[in-house]
């Protein structure tokens, strides 16, 4: 299970310190960090959970997930999670929702600048506004992995991304970039044919430069999804399947009766499971 801690602030919106105590939100008693302003000039809130027994094992480092969207799956994440450990079906692990900061944040514009890893140029989209993904994954990189590491106790042998739509967007784009930064990938109903099928472009190239790929990664749809929507998730897992890179452990589900949201809850516990399997402290029979 993730452990009840207390609410910190260490940065404000504008890179400003702020003095510490309660934001206007919590979210479960989980501790929540605004960072200073990041290289890409945008400002970012992680909330982070740990086990229960974080406190009491301080020499021991835990597996850590990070999910894109914290301000929407979060919470989500934390009640998955918490059932899979009751459950043994995943070691204790240390639980980091990515988020920006703010009283009303237009989450949908935010995410979409930063979870993009090219520009759309669709008539509904301003220019600028999305294809910054490169930008946000040096962040990840370089920031954000960086300040939960000096702060938290955490395996970075075991980091593991999750996110859904443009979120497993991102997530995929990660793994077909620098593979190696994760060790597991969750991508529930990804938004796979962005920008004119920017993502299998990337991922053909990277099946031709014959690089090598370990990871695991775990993609689903949902059955009542837009069916163009969901004809084009089924078209990258065949193209992924045609490349059958040797160290991916890949497993792909159509979630049944789900649409697009409501896909996540079965999807991510799945995903979690999948993600683990290898160090879960009961193994599935």
């Amino acid at each position: 299970m993730l452990a009840a801690l207390s609410l910190t602030s260490v940065a404000g919106c504008q890179g400003r310190p702020v003095p510490a105590g309660p934001e206007p939100e919590t979210i479960d008693h989980s501790e929540a960090h605004v960072l200073p302003r990041s290289a890409n000039g945008r400002d970012y809130r992680l909330s982070i959970a740990v086990p229960d027994d974080y406190a009491a094992n301080p020499g021991r480092r835990y597996p850590v997930i990070y999910v894109t969207d914290g301000y929407w799956d979060f919470k989500l994440m934390k009640s998955i999670v918490g059932g899979l450990v009751y459950d043994k079906s995943i070691p204790e692990v240390i639980l980091v929702g990515i988020g920006y900061p703010g009283e009303a944040p237009d989450y949908g514009r935010l995410r979409r600048w930063d979870l993009t890893p090219a520009e759309d140029r669709r008539g509904d989209i301003s220019p600028g506004d999305s294809g910054h993904g490169a930008a946000f994954l040096e962040v990840m990189e370089h920031e954000i992995i960086p300040f939960v590491e000096r702060r938290y106790r955490v395996d970075s042998s075991q980091r593991v991304l999750g996110g859904s739509s443009l979120g497993g967007l991102f997530a995929l784009y990660v793994l077909f970039t620098k593979p190696a930064l994760f060790t597991a990938y969750i991508a529930p109903s990804p938004a796979v044919p962005f920008a004119d099928d920017w993502l299998f472009k990337q991922e053909q190239a990277f099946a031709k430069s014959g690089k090598p790929l370990a990871a695991r990664l775990y993609m689903t749809g949902a059955e009542k999804e837009e069916p163009s929507y969901l004809a084009d998730v089924k078209r990258f897992d065949a193209q992924l399947r045609e490349h059958a890179y040797p160290g991916l452990a890949y497993q792909f589900r159509i979630v049944d009766g789900e649409r697009h949201s409501g896909t996540k809850p079965e999807a991510f516990n799945r995903g979690v499971r999948f993600a683990f399997a290898p160090v879960a402290p009961e193994p599935d029979r």
